[in-house]
This record gives C-alpha cells, sequence and structure tokens, in this order.
C-alpha cells in the first residue's frame, strides 16, 4: 500500500480542527454549566453562561476580515474628512486649532 502523505495531512487538519481551543473552551463551558446545573453550584453556572456564548462570539470575531475591516474604516475617514473639509466644519478627532 503506498504511503499517501496528502491523506496524512488531512487527518492532522480535521485532528486540529476538532481539538482546536475554541472547541476546547465550548467543551468546558458545558461541562461547568451541566456540573453547575447537576450540583446546583451558582459560580459554575455563572461560569457556563458565560463561556459558551463567549466561544461563538470568539469564532465570529476570528473569522472576520480585519485587514478589509480597517480599509473601510479609513476609506469612511477620509469621506468624512472630505465632506468637512468641502463644508468648512471641524470633523469629528479635529480640534478648530488643527486648521
Amino acid at each position: 500500500m503506498p504511503h499517501d502523505s496528502n491523506k496524512e495531512i488531512q487527518e492532522a487538519s480535521l485532528i486540529g480542527r476538532i481539538l482546536s481551543m475554541e472547541a476546547l473552551l465550548l467543551v468546558m463551558g458545558i461541562a461547568s454549566l451541566a456540573y453547575g446545573i447537576i450540583n446546583v453550584v451558582a459560580i459554575n453556572i455563572f461560569w457556563g453562561v458565560v463561556i459558551v456564548p463567549g466561544v461563538f462570539v470568539l469564532h465570529k470575531v476570528r473569522r472576520k476580515n480585519w485587514e478589509r475591516h480597517w480599509q473601510e474604516l479609513e476609506a469612511e475617514r477620509k469621506l468624512l474628512n472630505e465632506r468637512h473639509a468641502k463644508s468648512g466644519t471641524v470633523s469629528p478627532g479635529e480640534s478648530s486649532d488643527d486648521k
């Protein structure tokens, strides 16, 4: 049987995704929540309720294209500065002394 390194890489990638930090945090949050509910321990319930949604927020933040986000903010700021320059008003974040 020939040695298929591509298959090994795919398997390692799958294991890496399964055992990712996000997955471990989710498991810990669910475990803390379950332990707290079963044993009526308020602090474990609290941490479970905080961790589980936090994992989903973390997932969304990590997947966001931050380069594009900063470029869009910079373009918006330039547009606002141009509009304020045409109208003669002071733009936000700029004092009247800066002009």
